[in-house]
């Protein structure tokens, strides 16, 4: 009996079969597409992307420090780069790849920055990556 069952799902197909290809009338594209985003969402715990094709990609807004402890003014004040392939808050020296949200990748700031932004930003000091780092350099005195 097993072996029947077996000779049976082994057995050649039997009839006329027809190959159905679907067409566009599109060429394909030569080069890989790459995503844009339209515009963002924010809310308490998400970042949301609306993507050019109308998907949404939502992650968890904890997975972008420099996001969380942001003023809802702050993470509104966000403009798309790239021809939308990425997103950058410029209150907040923060940008992200459209790319790197669909793969879910995280902030992958080091603690040290994140801890120098966020004194910075308490501080009421620039939180741009060029005068944090100034700021962390010890300054050179000239010598006669």
């Amino acid at each position: 009996m097993i072996t029947s069952m077996i000779e049976r799902q082994m057995a050649p197909l039997e009839g006329p079969f027809e190959l159905h290809l679907l067409t566009t009338s599109q060429p394909l594209p030569s080069e890989p597409i790459t995503p844009k985003a339209e515009g963002v969402i924010i809310t308490e715990e998400t970042l949301e992307a609306k993507l050019a094709d109308g998907s949404i990609v939502s992650v968890p807004l904890a997975w972008y420090p420099r996001l969380v402890h942001a003023t809802p003014e702050e993470r509104d004040n966000w403009e798309l780069v790239s021809q939308g392939q990425g997103v950058r808050w410029p209150d907040l020296d923060e940008d992200l790849s459209v790319e790197g949200l669909i793969a879910g990748r995280r902030s992958g700031e080091s603690q040290r920055s994140f801890e120098r932004w966020l004194e910075a930003k308490r501080g009421g000091r620039s939180v741009l990556l060029y005068d944090l780092i100034q700021v962390a350099r010890p300054t050179e005195k000239n010598s006669p």
